[in-house]
């Protein structure tokens, strides 16, 4: 996208029209001026325009033939609205035709930069998103580390740097903030990258089956060993071995492990006779490694050999940058997985789960965009298809005075506070996400005398 944004505005109301370019030629915006339906769609055949400011009354081709028209010819444009009263109906149904946001006569200019605003910053989202995929994409076979945040991108740096040298890494991190995609993504760069990749989960097996799993058996070596059979550890020959949640090995299966990446050597189940082994080992644990080897529960010894290198993956709350981007890659996929023509998030969707601390990281937002896409009924997913509970969460702990337990009524009114910061003062998108109509928040405002 180029450095000044193309913004078309449409009114037919020539003072509107000529206030409304000053204002967002102020802005830094390139403007672009259309006096009815039929010039903008002019426009919008030949120029790059990202966002539409169009009123929806005008003779011609009104405001939602502009809509329909721009969605055509420029797919990942946004288009606001200017909506009188009498058409506020049309303009809140446009929205579930792909509209970004309306505002309603009379606005405030404060109101209209903000919208715009957040339209270009949609469309940047987009547009960036793609370019990454596409890079990605070329670069590591199909998956994709998707962020724009600084320090993930200085991890990556690291992680390129330290792919082709062969070292054991140890990867920590909250569950659910993506090691996995992080070994993937030394092995996909390194040059065992031909070679297999194989993955086991320490925690999920006892002693007995770990140890089968990692170092196979001969034929006899057990009851029901009716064939001899290689473990992971050999079948990982040639590429790279990721040992899950390594801090949740057994003590004695920590002994048999450093073992053989001491000698480099296995030796199956029932064996006497070790077999060489040529594999990467890379290890992951959501636990603070350092305080299990000061607490006994990881071997020191097993702790120097793995952790040659370590990355920390920080959890999504400290890269919030990244919770859009993960969106939109996330909408992406499950669309497509699920045969929806679902394109987009809603705004106010999209504040909700920006707002979240999500607990569960990348893989709980994955989730979440999972069930928006099975859920929605149209080209975007929208606050209510959400789970309810991010409502919940997206409500702040409100301490009263002398450090007393607040009221539920309390509660409620800092709530219904900070929700219109939020939405500076936006009523119309504070009662969509509160999830009640206008009526009842005005309702609720007029108890608590919140003008």
């Amino acid at each position: 996208m180029s450095e000044r944004t193309t913004l078309l505005v449409v009114e037919d109301e020539p003072l509107a029209l000529r206030n409304l370019k000053h204002v967002m030629e102020k802005e830094g915006y390139r403007v672009l001026a259309a006096a009815s339906g039929e010039k903008a769609l002019q426009w919008l055949e030949r120029e790059p325009v990202a966002v539409v400011l169009t009123d929806v009354r005008m003779e011609g081709m009104d405001g939602l033939a502009v809509l329909m028209h721009a969605k055509r010819l420029r797919p990942d444009c946004e288009v606001i609205l200017i909506t009188g009263y009498a058409a506020l109906d049309a303009a809140v149904g446009a929205m579930r035709q792909g509209a970004f946001y309306y505002v309603s006569k009379p606005f405030r200019l404060d109101e209209v930069r903000r919208l715009v605003r957040e339209a270009v910053d949609k469309v940047r989202l987009k547009d960036e998103n793609r370019r990454l995929r596409e890079r990605l994409g070329e670069e590591q076979g199909g998956f994709a580390v998707v962020t724009r945040d600084a320090g993930m991108q200085r991890l990556l740096d690291t992680a390129r740097q330290i792919a082709p040298t062969d070292c054991n890494v140890l990867i920590t991190g909250e569950s659910g903030t993506g090691k996995e995609l992080f070994a993937r993504y030394l092995h996909a760069h390194s040059r065992r990258s031909s070679g297999p990749f194989l993955a086991v989960n320490c925690g999920a097996f006892t002693e007995e089956l770990l140890a089968n799993e990692l170092f196979g058996h001969e034929k006899g070596a057990f009851t029901g060993a009716t064939d001899a059979r290689a473990g992971l550890v050999e079948a990982a020959a040639g590429g790279t071995l990721f040992l899950d949640e390594v801090t949740e090995m057994p003590p004695s299966m920590q002994v048999k492990l450093l073992r053989v990446l001491q000698e480099k050597e296995v030796l199956r189940l029932g064996s006497t006779r070790p077999l060489p082994v040529d594999v990467r080992f890379l290890a992951a644990s959501n636990r603070d490694v350092q305080q299990a080897v000061r607490d006994g529960r990881f071997r020191q010894d097993l702790y120097f050999r793995l952790n040659v290198v370590t990355l920390h993956v920080p959890p999504l709350a400290a890269r919030r940058a990244d919770i859009a981007l993960l969106a939109g890659h996330f909408l992406e996929k499950y669309a497509a997985v699920m045969g929806k023509p679902v394109r987009e998030l809603a705004p106010d969707a999209l504040m909700l789960l920006e707002d979240y601390g999500f607990p569960g990281n990348v893989r709980e937002l994955e989730n979440i965009i999972a069930r928006g896409v099975a859920l929605a009924g149209g080209e975007r997913i929208e606050a209510g298809d959400l789970p309810e509970d991010l409502r919940l969460h997206a409500a702040r702990t409100f301490r009263t005075e002398q450090g007393r337990i607040p009221s539920l009524a309390d509660q409620e009114e800092a709530y219904l506070r900070w929700v219109l910061e939020q939405t500076d003062g936006n009523r119309s998108q504070a009662a969509r996400l509160l999830g009640i109509d206008r009526v009842s928040l005005w309702r609720k405002l007029k108890k608590f005398g919140i003008e």
